[in-house]
């Protein structure tokens, strides 16, 4: 197995990652020049269950393989254990209730018709670029009150948070060079504080966390900027999926067209088929034995949800594209437990009203080229998508 940024380029990885289902479910890869020794869980019913035992498996100092940065700490809550998790999650709750999402769909629905109404008929244009970062921007700038016409540095910060550091490209843009964009980023944030605005917004929210006064700046920065990365990637990622998906199921697409009360089916199997989020990385809080191997206190502890939702124990035929599957209401795409993504129902109310939006218009949607892939082990999505679409 290939355990770097190159792990996605292409299909290879699903029979990869079922090789190890099924031969060693929890694999220890030793010797890793970045990363070190880490422990591989790729089976459902495992990374289930090491999601829903935070005791066992605990948060460490970085929700990615590599470790956090000594000298530049950006502490993110997705990273921390009870009870300092449950004081950042809790500030930020209220946001993502369902009452509050509600009110939020008619400015989703009114900025998807707006970005479909500028796409070309019948000739090729970037999908990626055109759509899922145009309307993940747009949204991002609406939770935390930013300028609308600044909406593009949001991505190009969450970009820099998830720098690969397997990927030669990325290793271009070295870590020293990052801080003074992220001190950019944070000057940006600050002058959102305090400030009087209409509405909640996630900046507001998160400031309370622990009053004001005693917010650290590191504090504030990470947990910023992991929220914007959550709502970057993740819905981005599956507007793009959505494409790539019924581009090789055309059939799904037709059927979605006559029949929209399969529109919640569809949106579930986009986020389980696509899987923005590949792992999530979680560390021994003590000696285990899991299966037939010992775990030690201390070992980094890789939750392959990429594989969990290709496990053919609970997705028959896990890579054919089905609307109609029912498994996928059990999807790891959003983890579970007290980490489990808060932003999972504005994530799925964006992807359902796009998708509303595209069978009433469009009679096929089809790649005109192969997709070009983001070089990531983390991020399951795409660079560039170049789409044709028919009325």
């Amino acid at each position: 197995m290939n355990w770097d940024c190159s792990l996605f380029s292409d299909d290879d990885y699903l029979a990869r990652f079922k090789t190890l289902r099924d031969d060693q479910p929890v694999h220890l890869h030793q010797g890793h020049a970045q990363y070190g020794n880490f422990w591989n869980l790729t089976r459902y019913e495992d990374l289930l269950a090491a999601d829903l035992d935070p005791e066992r498996f605990r948060a460490g100092d970085s929700f990615l393989l590599a470790d956090a940065a000594k000298d530049f700490p950006l502490p993110m809550f997705l990273s921390m254990n009870d009870p300092r998790h449950r004081m950042y999650r809790d500030a930020v709750q209220p946001f993502f209730s369902n009452s509050h999402i509600d009110t939020l769909e008619a400015e989703v629905r009114r900025n998807v018709a707006d970005i479909l109404s500028t796409l070309p008929l019948g000739e090729p244009f970037d999908w990626v670029s055109s759509v899922s970062i145009e309307l993940t921007s747009r949204m991002l700038a609406l939770l935390i009150g930013f300028p609308v016409d600044r909406r593009r540095e949001l991505i190009h910060w969450s970009d820099l948070a998830l720098i690969d550091p397997t990927s030669e490209a990325d290793r271009s843009l070295p870590w020293e060079q990052r801080q003074p964009e992220f001190m950019r980023f944070y000057s940006a944030m600050q002058a959102l504080r305090g400030r009087q605005s209409e509405g909640p917004d996630l900046v507001r929210m998160l400031d309370r966390a622990e009053g004001s006064e005693r917010l650290k700046p590191s504090d504030f920065l990470g947990n910023l900027l992991m929220l914007i990365v959550a709502g970057n990637d993740t819905t981005r990622n599956s507007i793009s999926g959505a494409v790539v998906a019924f581009d090789s199921f055309p059939g799904q697409y037709q059927l979605l067209r006559r029949d929209p009360s399969k529109m919640g089916g569809a949106v579930r199997e986009v986020f389980r088929w696509q899987t923005p989020i590949a792992y999530m990385r979680r560390e021994a809080a003590v000696d285990m034995q899991l299966r037939d191997r010992h775990i030690h206190a201390g070992d980094k502890v890789v939750l392959w949800y990429a594989s969990g939702n290709q496990d053919e124990r609970v997705f028959p035929e896990p890579a054919r594209f089905d609307i109609e599957r029912e498994s996928s209401r059990r999807s790891l795409a959003f983890g579970f437990g007290i980490h489990r993504c808060l932003g999972v129902r504005l994530a799925e109310l964006q992807l359902r009203v796009l998708l509303e939006e595209l069978v009433t218009r469009y009679s096929t949607i089809r790649l005109a080229a192969a997709p070009v892939r983001i070089p990531s082990m983390f991020i399951r999505g795409y660079r560039e998508l170049m789409v044709v679409l028919q009325q």
